[in-house]
């Protein structure tokens, strides 16, 4: 292999590793804000957040590609923007998928996406994204450039080897996490979190780690989501009668307005006007069957209206 084409790769490891730790540093001093305590975030056990560092990689492999064709900050924006969300949508469905968990929720922010991604991270990502690619990625690629050849290789080789083993161990957690789930005869996502956290308290800290890593994490199991779509149908059932129901309501009181606006005798007046029209048209030589339909109708129509008004004021 080409060694500048290998140092590329080591140089993005590297990326990869500094910005999943710096992501890691960011989660953490959140959390704190919010929870008033240290909380290890992240599914491995080291400091760091793999899908901040991809979010990173992904950006500077995609620039450089299209960097001969187009290079702005509009476009960096846009990358930023639009592949950091297409991953963080990704990450969150596999991992749903995977564990029966959804581990992160924006289903209460504004203009989000089935609960996964919202317009407020995706803003940040472009702009952070930005920031990286302008300011910061050159700086890192000059002190890369300044490490030894064999340094290099030798500090690449123990982080893919530091982070392949904590995905190992941290495999293994999860796995225990997922088949709880899949075993939970809870029928409910608040049942199944409490027993899930009461599971883990009992095992080593390297378990109870992922329960104070994720404190509003939402289980659900098969049988659950099949539960909340078949109440989710039924709502939408629900919603759409209400609104035929609105709907024949509303049509019945613009009728019954309509027949209040007109008095019994000019009904009946409408009505002897009609028949006169159509004995005029039965006495013709040439009778026109569609206009003697239609005055037929209209006849039917009024005396209707007459036989309702009547009942309308019945009721009154």
């Amino acid at each position: 292999m080409d060694h500048l084409y290998l140092k590329q790769i080591c140089y993005l490891i590297l990326l990869f590793f500094i910005f999943s730790v710096l992501g890691w540093c960011m989660e953490v001093i959140l959390k704190y804000i919010q929870y008033h305590h240290f909380i290890n975030r992240g599914f491995l056990i080291g400091p760091y957040c793999p899908i901040y560092g991809s979010g990173i990689v992904f950006i500077t492999v995609m620039v450089n590609i299209l960097s001969g064709v187009e290079s702005s900050i509009g476009t960096t924006f846009s990358i930023s923007f639009i592949g950091c969300g297409i991953l963080e949508y990704a990450v969150s469905y596999y991992l749903e998928k995977k564990f029966h968990a959804r581990w992160w929720d924006y289903s209460t922010k504004p203009m989000n996406l089935h609960g996964r991604i919202w317009i407020g991270n995706l803003l940040l990502f472009g702009i952070g994204g930005t920031l990286v690619i302008e300011v910061i990625n050159p700086f890192m690629y000059s002190l890369f450039q300044r490490i030894p050849e064999r340094s290099l290789y030798t500090l690449t080789s123990i982080v893919v080897l530091t982070m392949l083993a904590d995905y190992v161990t941290s495999h293994f957690v999860m796995k225990f996490v997922k088949s709880s789930v899949e075993n939970s005869e809870a029928d409910n996502t608040e049942s199944i979190s409490k027993e899930i956290k009461l599971l883990l308290s009992n095992k080593s800290v390297l378990y109870r780690r992922i329960s104070d890593a994720y404190p509003d994490v939402i289980y659900r199991t098969d049988r659950i989501n099949q539960r909340m779509r078949q109440i989710k149908m039924e709502m939408e059932r629900i919603q759409q009668e209400t609104a035929n129901n609105l709907d024949r309501i509303k049509q019945e009181a613009t009728y019954g307005f309509e027949l209040m606006k007109v008095t019994p005798s000019q009904i009946q007046e409408e009505i002897i006007e009609k028949q006169d029209q159509l004995i005029l048209y039965l006495e013709k030589e040439t009778v026109d069957k569609k206009e003697i339909e239609e005055l037929r109708k209209e006849i039917r129509e009024k005396k209707q209206h007459l036989e309702d008004r009547k009942k309308l004021y019945h009721v009154r």
